[in-house]
C-alpha cells in the first residue's frame, strides 16, 4: 500500500524529571505532554495512520491522553527504545505501508511543515531525519576540565521524526536487534541505508528536564498574567507525633498535631497556590472532618492544588516559604525541604525557596509550643483564565 504510517514511541520511564508520572504524561496546557505529540502526528496530512508504543503499566494514562484522536490501537514496548520501535514496526507489517515516520512522544512541537519535509524526502531517499546543524563551539571534557575542542564542521543534532521506507527499516531493525543503538538513523546506517538530512526546528525539542517543561509551557501559553497568593498555617507540638516539614521527616522530640500528617510547610504552600487561583483554601478541598484525610501525606494536598493550576493552563513560577519556630534548628534541612517540594511539583530547584526564622522567644512559637509557616506562590495563568 502507498501509505505513510507513524509510530510514536512513548514506552520510556523518564528519570530526569521529578514526580511519579512518566514524563510523557505530565500535564502541559491542561493535557498530557504525549497528547500534544499524538495530535501533531494524527492531524498531519502527510500521515495516513498512526500508532503509539507504550509501557504496559500506562494503559489507563494512555487512554486518557489519546481520547478522541484517530489512532491505531497501541502496542506495548520493550526494555529499550530500539526494542520498542521494532515492536511498533512489526505491528504495522499487516498494513505494509510504503513509508514510516518514527517520532519521540516527548517532542510535542513537531510542526506540519517539518513532518512534511521528512515525509517528502522519502521519495528520493531510503531514510530522512530532521536535524539542526551545530552552531556552538564543542569541547571535549576530562574530569570536568576542557580536554580539547571538537571540529563542529559537518555536525548535526538529530531530532525526530525520522522517516524511512518501511520494508527497509523493518529489515534493518530486525538485523540490529540487541545492539542498543541511540536512534533509528543509527539502525539504518548500520544496515547501509542512505539517510538524508532535512532542516529541523529549534522548537521541536525533547522534553527532558524541568527547564524543558517550563519552555514547553511558555510555547503553549504565550499570553500569561501573573497571579500571587499567600498562605499561613500553624500547628502545635504533640508528644509522640512524628515531625514532617515540606515532606521531609525532621528528627525532634515532638511532632505536630493535626488531622493529616500536620505538615505545616506544605499546608501553607497549598493555601498560597489556591489563593493565587482564587480557589478557596485547603479546608474547602480537604475538610478536616473527612476521615479520608486522617494521617494523609500533605503532598496529596499540594499536588491537588498544582493540578488545578494545570487545568487552568497555568504554571507555578516560584514558591517562597518561611518556617517560624525556636526548635528544632531547620537550617541543616533546608536543602532537603526545597528538593522535596521541587520533586512533588516537578519544579526546578531554583524556583523553590525555604527559609527559617524565630520570633526571638516571643509568642507561642517563642515559647516552643508549635511551628508557624507563611508562604507566597507566584503563578503564570492565561489572561482571563
Amino acid at each position: 500500500m502507498n501509505e505513510t504510517c507513524a509510530i510514536i514511541v512513548a514506552a520510556g520511564r523518564g528519570t530526569r524529571l521529578p514526580g511519579d508520572l512518566p514524563k510523557q504524561y505530565l500535564r502541559l496546557d491542561g493535557q498530557a505532554l504525549l497528547r500534544h505529540s499524538l495530535a501533531r502526528l494524527t492531524k498531519n496530512p502527510s500521515i495516513d495512520k498512526a500508532r503509539a508504543v507504550i509501557h504496559p503499566d500506562d494503559l489507563e494514562l494512555y487512554g486518557e491522553a489519546a481520547e478522541g484522536l484517530d489512532l491505531l490501537p497501541p502496542v506495548f514496548g520493550g526494555a529499550t527504545r530500539q526494542e520498542s520501535v521494532l515492536r511498533g514496526l512489526e505491528s504495522l507489517s499487516d498494513l505494509s505501508p510504503s513509508k514510516v515516520l518514527i517520532h519521540d512522544g516527548a517532542r510535542p512541537f513537531a510542526s506540519e511543515a517539518l513532518i512534511a519535509r521528512v515525509a517528502g524526502a522519502l521519495g528520493a531517499h531510503e531514510g530522512a531525519i530532521a536535524a539542526l546543524s551545530v552552531t556552538d563551539t564543542l569541547k571535549r571534557e576530562d574530569n570536568h576540565r576542557v580536554a580539547g575542542t571538537v571540529d563542529r564542521q559537518g555536525l548535526w543534532r538529530a531530532q525526530t521524526p525520522q522517516g524511512f521506507r518501511f520494508a527497509s527499516i523493518l529489515e534493518a531493525h530486525r538485523a540490529a536487534d540487541g545492539l542498543n543503538l541511540t536512534d533509528d538513523a543509527a539502525v539504518a546506517e548500520a544496515a547501509g541505508m542512505e539517510v538524508a538530512l532535512v532542516e529541523g526546528d529549534e522548537d521541536n525539542f525533547k522534553v527532558t528536564t524541568p527547564q524543558d517543561v517550563l519552555r514547553a509551557q511558555r510555547l503553549l501559553s504565550p499570553n500569561l498574567e501573573t497571579r500571587v497568593g499567600t498562605g499561613f498555617d500553624v500547628h502545635r507540638f504533640e508528644v509522640g507525633a512524628t515531625l514532617y516539614l515540606c515532606g521531609v521527616r525532621i528528627p525532634h522530640d515532638r511532632g505536630l498535631s493535626g488531622h493529616s500528617d500536620a505538615d505545616v510547610g506544605l499546608h501553607a504552600l497549598t493555601d498560597a497556590i489556591l489563593g493565587a487561583l482564587g480557589a478557596g483554601d485547603i479546608g474547602e478541598h480537604f475538610p478536616p472532618s473527612d476521615p479520608r484525610w486522617r494521617g494523609a501525606e500533605s503532598a496529596i494536598f499540594m499536588r491537588h492544588a498544582a493540578g488545578l493550576v494545570a487545568e487552568r493552563r497555568g504554571r507555578i513560577v516560584n514558591l517562597d516559604l518561611t518556617l517560624i519556630c525556636e526548635r528544632p534548628k531547620l537550617s541543616p534541612h533546608r536543602l532537603a525541604m526545597r528538593q522535596s517540594i521541587a520533586e512533588i511539583l516537578a519544579l526546578p530547584l531554583e524556583r523553590v525557596s525555604v527559609k527559617a526564622t524565630t520570633t526571638e522567644r516571643l509568642g507561642f512559637t517563642g515559647r516552643n509550643e508549635g511551628i508557624a509557616a507563611q508562604a507566597t506562590a507566584t503563578l503564570a495563568l492565561p489572561e482571563g483564565g
